[in-house]
C-alpha cells in the first residue's frame, strides 16, 4: 500500500479513498498499484459486495496521472516509464469489468487518469462541484486511460470534440452525455458512504440499487450551473464530422450564425494557440479509429501510442515531454511544438501512432482481456 491510498473495508463495502489532496490526488505508479491490490483482494472475497472511490479534500475525486513524474523520468532517461501506463490501463481495465458494483464519487476536479479509474465504475456519480474534461492535448498527450473508447461511444461527433479541444465540463453535461449517471449534493455524499456501510446488504446488487435509490431520493443540489453541451450538439456535430483538423478549423472559422460564432471562434482559437498540433490531428483520428474497438483493444492502441508520444521508439521528439516542460514544471505557457500549425502536420506524422501490433509480442497488454485457456 501507499501513504497516498487509504483502503478500508466498513460493513460489506470495500472504500477506496486516494489521499494525495495537495496534488489534486494525482495518480503515482504506487496508488495505481495499491487500487490494484485492493481490487483484487476484494473481488473474491465474499465479505465485500462492492466497492466506493472517493478523493480526499475539496478539490477533487483526481486530476490525472502524476504527470511531473513523467517529464523527470524521461529526463533521467529512465527507460521504466512504460510500466507506469502498463499497471494504470490493466486498472482502468479491471474497473470497467469489475464483477461488484465499482461506484465513483466524481466530485470536484475529475480529469485525465481521473476519468480513467471513474468511467468504468457502475455508478457514477457527480456533484455541483464537478469539474471534468479530458485535456491531454494542451500538454501534448492524447486522451488515454481508455478515453478514446469512452468519448467514440459518445453521441454523434461530442467525442472529437471533446478528445481534441479538451474543454472542461460539469454535472448537468457529464449526465446528459453519459459520462456520469446521477447528481448528488456533494454535502450528502458522506451520508451515502454512511448509508452504503451501515446496512447488512444481501448481496451485491442489493447495494447498488441501494446507492441508486439514495440518490434519487436526495434532493438536487442547489446552485448547479445548466448544461451548455446540448445545445451545441447540432453545431458540434456539424463541424466536428469533417474529414480533418484543416477542414474543421476552416468551417469554424466560417461559421457566422450568430448563435453559434462565438462558440466557433472560442473553439477555433484554443485549437490554434492552445494545444499541440499533432496531438490535436492525434486525437480526432484515436476517437474516430476507437469506435471499432472494444475497451480492451482500444488500451492496447494506447499503450503503443504513449510509447511514440514520449519518443520511446526513437522516430520523433517528444511532444509530451515539451508540454508537460512548459504547462506544468517550468510553467513558461510557451511549449516548442513540433509543428507550428494544425495543417503542418502530414498525414504521416499521424500514422505513426498507429504503427504496431495491438496484440504483437512486445505489447504487455496483448492478452487483456482474453479468457485464459
Amino acid at each position: 500500500m501507499t501513504e497516498f491510498v487509504r483502503t478500508e473495508i466498513r460493513g460489506r463495502i470495500g472504500f477506496i479513498t486516494l489521499a494525495r489532496p495537495k496534488a489534486l490526488n494525482a495518480l503515482s505508479h504506487d496508488m495505481i498499484r495499491a487500487m490494484a491490490s485492493a481490487l483484487a483482494e476484494w473481488r473474491d472475497d465474499p465479505a465485500v459486495l462492492g466497492v466506493v472511490l472517493q478523493g480526499e479534500g475539496e478539490k477533487g475525486l483526481c486530476a490525472g496521472g502524476d504527470i511531473r513524474y513523467f517529464h523527470e523520468a524521461i529526463g533521467a532517461g529512465r527507460t521504466d516509464i512504460m510500466d507506469f501506463f502498463t499497471d494504470e490501463y490493466v486498472l482502468n481495465y479491471t474497473i470497467a469489468s469489475y464483477p461488484k458494483p465499482y461506484i465513483a464519487l466524481m466530485d470536484g476536479v475529475v480529469m485525465g487518469g481521473g476519468m480513467g479509474i471513474s468511467q468504468g465504475a457502475a455508478l457514477r456519480i457527480v456533484t455541483e462541484a464537478t469539474r471534468m474534461a479530458m485535456p491531454e492535448t494542451a500538454i501534448g498527450l492524447f486522451p488515454d486511460v481508455g478515453g478514446g473508447f469512452f468519448l467514440a461511444n459518445l453521441a454523434g461527433h461530442l467525442g472529437e470534440y471533446l478528445g481534441t479541444t479538451g474543454v472542461v465540463f460539469g454535472a448537468v453535461d457529464a449526465c446528459e452525455i453519459g459520462l456520469a449517471d446521477v447528481v448528488l449534493p456533494r454535502a450528502s455524499l458522506s451520508a451515502l458512504c454512511e448509508h452504503l456501510a451501515s446496512s447488512d446488504w444481501p448481496d451485491s446488487d442489493a447495494v447498488l440499487d441501494a446507492a441508486r435509490r439514495f440518490c434519487r431520493e436526495s434532493l438536487p443540489p442547489a446552485g448547479l450551473a445548466p448544461g451548455k453541451l446540448a445545445l451545441l450538439r447540432d453545431v458540434i456535430d456539424e463541424h466536428f464530422a469533417l474529414a480533418d483538423m484543416p477542414s474543421i478549423l476552416k468551417a469554424l472559422k466560417l461559421e457566422a450564425r450568430c448563435e453559434y460564432s462565438g462558440w466557433a471562434e472560442e473553439t477555433e482559437d484554443l485549437l490554434r494557440t492552445k494545444r499541440s498540433p499533432l496531438m490535436v490531428c492525434v486525437a480526432l483520428e484515436q476517437v474516430r479509429r476507437a469506435r471499432k474497438l472494444s475497451l480492451a483493444d482500444e488500451l492496447r492502441e494506447e499503450w503503443l501510442m504513449m510509447r511514440s508520444v514520449f519518443n520511446l521508439d526513437g522516430r520523433m521528439g517528444a511532444e509530451g515531454v515539451e508540454g508537460i516542460r512548459a504547462m506544468v514544471v517550468d510553467k513558461d505557457h510557451k511549449p516548442r511544438w513540433q509543428h507550428p500549425s494544425i495543417e503542418a502536420v502530414k498525414p504521416e506524422d499521424v500514422r505513426r501512432f498507429f504503427d504496431g501490433e495491438r496484440c504483437g509480442a512486445d505489447n504487455p497488454l496483448r492478452d487483456l482481456g482474453k479468457s485464459p485457456e
